[in-house]
């Protein structure tokens, strides 16, 4: 990446909004009667989704407006990918829009939830081994 000062400030903000997801994920999970478990994945979603976007945008690879994350993982130079199971990203990829509109879809349970968490987690861990550690590690 060209550490030009402009794209180091965006890509410190993709992190501290995906950092901002994950901790709204992991808060209302610990609610429990009615707990929003759908809200709870749509956080993890975006969590995951904001971090694929600061590994293309580090890399200098332009991304389209999109909350496909399989779209976005295949978006990453393969050397520079982490190892994500596709799965992983297709569970997520549901709760873009299903976490947040009426319709016609699976109920989503507090399993489902905290799975859901998880992957957020460990795509976080991954994409920030991928990212230099004086931007991952400053204070957000």
């Amino acid at each position: 990446m060209n550490e030009r000062p402009e794209q180091l400030k965006l890509l410190r903000q993709w992190i501290g909004k995906a950092e901002e997801d994950l901790k709204n994920a992991e808060h209302t999970l610990t609610l429990q009667e009615g707990c929003p478990v759908g809200t709870v994945c749509f956080h993890a979603q975006q969590c995951t989704e904001k971090y694929l976007k600061a590994l293309l945008l580090f890399h200098t690879v332009f991304f389209p407006r999109t909350h496909d994350l399989v779209r976005l993982y295949n978006l990453i130079p393969r050397q520079f990918r982490p190892e994500i199971g596709m799965e992983a990203l297709v569970v997520l990829n549901r709760y873009a829009v299903e976490s947040r509109y009426p319709g016609d879809w699976e109920p989503v349970d507090r399993q489902e939830a905290s799975d859901a968490v998880a992957i957020a987690r460990n795509v976080r861990c991954m994409a920030r081994r991928l990212l230099p550690e004086n931007i991952v590690n400053e204070e957000l």
